[in-house]
């Protein structure tokens, strides 16, 4: 088939958009990323106007999430009368599950997928041309080769399908371009034709993608791109400025740099592209951005480096911050307050304003609340002393809860990372916070009337949160609430519990050790916790009975949730979890010891094996936790990336 003039009102195009971040990008997950800007406009009305001016008056947006964002920006907005419809799903569908639900029935027009966040939107006339000139039913087009001449094996998320693909697709569930549609039509007899694209079209899906391709489009972009006002300075890359934007006299600025209306580049200020200065934005003097996108409002304090960084809409960042390959996320109330000072005339007033959140307040109240902060602080320490003291000889004596010791080390890192949040929160002390001080005393007094000691140690946890709360109000609170239920993980079980346990932990250890032994062909005679193998007698003690294990495993498997960025429920699973991880593990480092008894011989190497043992399970339990954070992603988030690709 040749190349035809091509009817543009027969085109349906499908628009991707991948709404759900599941929580592992903070930015993604408080603004779709179909809406992350590309220069001056978002990255899907880019799109949409591309389709407009070619013609297309037919495009159904999907997503498996209610996108109240997108479709509010989308509406408000006109693309000459283009027939604009949404099909949302409740479950993932599969990007060829998207087109089935978007064309709803029978379809004669040419379908045309497309990814809706891309910086580079390809020619729209040039996908159709070269669909046409492959003579086949689906062409997926792939982004060019790299420097050396090599296809990259980039998708760019773009297909031009005929009609009759629809035949391929079942009328319900998941179904995937790349792992269900194509191997079906091949299977068919059918062709798939992959044309290259000149230019890499720019999908994203996470910000580091996002920066790349802006890069690569102000690196390679024509002056004509931009209408706005043209210079060099230094005969170095080409700077678009717009007119209504400050450049101080001392700043200096490398391009390629785009610098939009109302921005202010202050005294010292030195700004490397490739890097866009969004509009309204304020850099404090003697600041050094590199390789970044400052997105419209935000500000920039004195003194600071930020490095291939976005910096998200309202953000106000403190001076002397350092900042390197992250993406920054407005704060609410730090939005609310950079709202409230913009109506300040005075421009370094509206900066000092807005930074005011982060800077140390010196005034006389603020004085006084830290001051009560270290005295409280100190009585703290002075009234546990004893139970601090106590916790302290169990870590050091008992291998069961050894690893009790790890977990304030691992609270503090944890806060330590999550710093530039904490201190963007306002600081308002909670009286709720004194009613759970007062419940956390009496929880102590219960414990030393009636000598229950695991109350008195629960009391210093408790007495940590109320101390919190009241000293710096539900907003902190609820940024480290789940740092501070890690902390439970440093006691030591009840000893009631600890001593009901015990003993069916041990008697489940031998049980299943036996079993695996067994499995493995060994000819194993059991009596109570002793084990008969080929001759070799191993004794499973208490101190095997797995609980070493099971505490460790709680602790590392909290410490990773709180560094991992995932859904409520999937760290629920994960932590859930930790308990048949570790009985497992101690299952097979009980079996593979007692095989090892049958071959060394003499009490010292036995002694170093049974200790090397143990070590050895930890990496593999991180190993079987990160394989389901994998599992988990697969089955779930993985669905709805693949609608991008």
């Amino acid at each position: 088939m040749g190349i035809t003039k091509l009817n543009k009102m027969s085109i349906n195009a499908v628009v991707l958009d991948s709404g759900c971040d599941f929580g592992r990008c903070p930015l993604a997950s408080r603004l779709p990323m179909a809406l992350w800007p590309v220069f001056d406009k978002p990255a899907i009305e880019h799109l949409l106007l591309r389709l407009s001016d070619y013609g297309v008056k037919q495009t159904v947006i999907c997503s498996n999430c209610d996108d109240v964002a997108v479709r509010d920006a989308i509406e408000s907005s006109s693309y000459h009368n283009m027939d604009l419809k949404f099909s949302e799903s409740s479950l993932p569908t599969g990007t060829a599950g998207c087109i089935r639900d978007a064309v709803e029935g029978d379809c004669n027009s040419l379908l045309l997928i497309l990814s809706a966040s891309m910086v580079n939107v390809p020619d729209i006339e040039t996908l159709i041309e070269a669909h046409y000139r492959g003579q086949c039913e689906l062409t997926v087009v792939l982004n060019p080769a790299d420097e050396n001449g090599r296809p990259n094996g980039e998708s760019t998320g773009i297909y031009v399908c005929e009609p009759t693909v629809l035949e391929h697709i079942p009328a319900k569930g998941y179904y995937d371009i790349k792992e269900s549609l194509i191997p079906a039509i091949l299977r068919a007899g059918k062709n798939i034709y992959a044309a290259r694209l000149s230019v890499p079209a720019g999908g994203f899906r996470n910000y580091s993608e996002y920066l790349s391709a802006i890069f690569y489009r102000l690196e390679n972009t024509r002056k004509a791109d931009f209408n706005l006002p043209v210079f060099k300075q230094d005969n170095l890359q080409t700077l678009w400025t717009s007119p209504d934007s400050q450049i101080d006299a001392s700043a200096q600025v490398y391009g390629p740099v785009v610098i939009m209306d109302g921005a202010h580049v202050s005294d010292g200020a030195i700004v490397f592209g490739p890097t866009i200065i969004g509009r309204n934005v304020e850099i404090g003097p003697n600041s050094l951005i590199v390789n970044s996108v400052l997105w419209d409002d935000s500000q920039i304090g004195s003194d600071c480096k930020v490095e291939r960084c976005i910096i998200d809409s309202q953000t106000v960042v403190r001076p002397g911050s350092i900042l390197q390959e992250k993406a920054i996320v407005a704060h609410p109330r730090g939005i609310l307050k950079s709202l409230a000072s913009s109506v300040s005339g005075d421009v370094k007033s509206k900066m000092d304003k807005s930074l005011s959140v982060f800077r140390p307040n010196t005034s006389r109240g603020n004085i006084l609340r830290w001051g009560a902060t270290g005295f409280l602080l100190m009585v703290f320490i002075w009234s546990y002393w004893s139970n601090i003291k106590d916790l302290w000889n169990i870590w050091q004596r008992s291998d069961e809860y050894s690893s009790g010791l790890l977990v304030p080390f691992l609270a503090v890192y944890v806060l330590w990372l999550r710093r530039e949040q904490i201190a963007s929160c306002s600081i308002k002390p909670s009286l709720w916070g004194l009613l759970i001080f007062l419940a956390a005393q009496a929880i102590n007094l219960f414990g030393l009337f009636f000598m229950y000691s695991s109350m008195e140690r629960l009391s210093v946890v408790v007495s940590i949160v109320a101390l919190v709360l009241l000293l710096f109000g539900c907003e902190l609170f609820r940024k480290v609430l789940t740092t501070l239920l890690f902390l439970c993980l440093m006691l030591p079980l009840p000893r009631s519990i600890h001593s009901t346990i015990v003993l069916p932990l041990q008697v489940w250890s031998t049980s299943s050790a036996v079993f695996c032994l067994e499995m493995m062909g060994y000819d194993v005679v059991r009596q109570g916790n002793i084990i008969d193998i080929n001759g070799a007698t191993v004794a499973v003690a208490e101190a095997c009975n797995g609980l070493r294990m099971i505490m460790a495993f709680f602790v590392v498997g909290g410490f990773i949730i709180l560094l991992s960025k995932r859904v409520w429920w999937e760290k629920v699973v994960i932590l859930v979890s930790s308990l048949p991880v570790a009985l497992l593990c101690n299952t097979i480092r009980l079996a593979i010891t007692a095989v090892a008894f049958t071959v060394l011989k003499g009490e010292r190497w036995e002694k170093i094996f049974h200790d090397f043992g143990g070590y050895a399970m930890m990496p593999l339990a991180i190993g079987i936790i990160v394989f389901e954070f994998w599992l988990l992603a697969r089955i779930v988030t993985v669905q709805t990336e693949k609608r991008i690709v």
